[in-house]
């Protein structure tokens, strides 16, 4: 298994971005996009990586400016947080989760937060609950999480 980032591979784009909405149903022309803005300048903000098993995406994760949640200030966020089924249970999250964490501290951002529904996973890779926050336009709450690089 290998990590990749996606503005250090702009032929992964499509099909990364097909990947992202079948797994999240957000309109594959915002992961398009979003993917396409990394190019410009490969430290800054939004960025894209990919867990890779002889070239099949098995995993995935970005870091974006707001993962759709009323606190705008909380920023950056790691998104869309995925491993394939039948590829859990390996330490595939926890090493993208690492992979971002130091890929943000390397273009000088040490602190990061992520928005879920979980509880407990993300404290085994060093994230501490924050508070609940509402979604865009919604009542309902979701956990935010932090992770500051130490």
């Amino acid at each position: 298994m290998k990590i990749i980032k996606l503005s250090e591979h702009r032929d992964m784009a499509d099909s990364a971005a097909a990947w992202f909405h079948s797994k999240w149903k957000i309109p594959i022309e915002l992961y398009k996009e979003s993917i396409y803005s990394s190019y410009k300048n490969k430290k800054a903000v939004p960025q894209w990586y990919l867990a890779l098993e002889s070239d099949m995406i098995i995993g995935g994760l970005g870091c974006i400016d707001n993962d759709f949640h009323e606190c705008k200030e909380l920023s950056p966020n790691v998104c869309a947080v995925y491993v394939e089924e039948e590829f859990r249970r390996r330490g595939i999250a926890g090493k993208l989760l690492n992979y971002v964490c130091e890929d943000m501290h390397r273009s000088g951002i040490d602190t990061l937060y992520l928005v879920t529904d979980h509880t407990s996973f993300y404290e085994r890779y060093g994230w501490e609950y924050l508070r609940m926050v509402k979604a865009d336009g919604s009542p309902e709450t979701a956990r935010m999480y932090i992770h500051r690089f130490a």
